[in-house]
């Protein structure tokens, strides 16, 4: 059993969390038909004091007083385990994905934030690049650098923008794309009460790396939209959509899920678990999948 919700540390981290929830969901789009992919980040830097919600009893209200900028003083690592099932030439395949995603807010001066995102896959999948065939070991590596300010406008429109990088950390071949690539992302997102709707969208393209694989060009647009409760659940949905420009292809996964905020003893914590299904895939790719999302939270003291 869970110890009780800490509320101190409850009520500084909630703000964010609605945003963890949703943009802690970049999976790693792995070369099941030997193509090049990279892991597209879907973080949102930013996060204003969450506005007071009906039934909340001041809770929200609360770090509204307190914070001005909740994420500034909190560093997140979230562990997001994927399973996608229903992959590779006779569909029967499956993808184990574990993304270890350190989110480190850094201040810059009394104006800007710099927050750091790091996506490291840890993939394990079968029957993917063939039959009887299986993979294990790291993928390609996302790192992230958003520029935000630390204030919220009187818009309350929240935004982040600066370079993502691809790094070919992929200890086989058929787990990532040899490629080193850059490119711009950026994201904008919005509070109204307990409700968070945001955008994120980044470009990526390789720029050196192996010759005898394919360049990256490949863009991520993930809408996302959220609602935390006054007990500090999140439910959420987005879809993380990305389009290769060199295969002229689409591939459109809808994530549902669901969030808990608890504690273990001192240590703020969000359990999460979802589903999805893949509007939109390539030949060979997922037809749907799970999701369970543990993040454990480290607010200022």
């Amino acid at each position: 059993m869970t110890a009780p919700v800490n509320p101190a540390a409850c009520r500084r981290v909630m703000a964010a969390l609605a945003l963890l929830a949703v943009s802690a969901a970049p999976t790693l789009a792995p070369h099941a038909m030997a193509q090049d992919a990279l892991a597209p980040d879907a973080m949102a830097p930013n996060a204003p004091p969450a506005p007071d919600a009906a039934g909340s009893g001041g809770g929200t209200a609360d770090l509204a007083q307190q914070l001005s900028n909740p994420i500034a003083s909190l560093i997140s690592v979230p562990i997001q385990q994927n399973f996608d099932l229903n992959i590779g030439p006779q569909e029967d395949g499956w993808r184990s994905t574990t993304n270890i995603q350190p989110v480190v807010p850094l201040p810059i001066n009394d104006d800007w934030n710099l927050i750091s995102r790091t996506i490291l896959p840890v993939v394990y999948q079968e029957g993917v690049t063939g039959p009887g065939q299986n993979q294990f070991g790291l993928g390609d590596v996302v790192q992230s650098a958003f520029f935000s300010p630390r204030e919220v406008g009187e818009t309350g429109i929240i935004w982040g923008a600066g370079p993502a990088f691809l790094l070919p950390a992929a200890t086989d071949g058929a787990l990532g794309g040899k490629k080193w690539g850059i490119g711009p992302t950026a994201v904008m997102l919005k509070q109204a009460g307990p409700v968070t709707v945001g955008v994120l969208a980044n470009q990526i393209w390789s720029v050196a790396g192996s010759g005898s694989r394919g360049d990256v060009s490949q863009a991520f647009v993930q809408p996302f939209l959220s609602y935390i409760t006054p007990s500090a659940a999140t439910f959420s949905i987005n879809a993380e959509s990305s389009y290769d420009w060199k295969g002229k292809q689409w591939t459109v996964p809808i994530n549902v899920s669901a969030s808990q905020l608890t504690s273990f003893g001192d240590q703020p914590v969000s359990l999460g678990l979802g589903g999805r299904y893949y509007a939109e895939r390539p030949e060979g790719g997922a037809e749907w999948g799970l999701r369970f999302i543990v993040t454990f939270l480290f607010p200022a003291g």
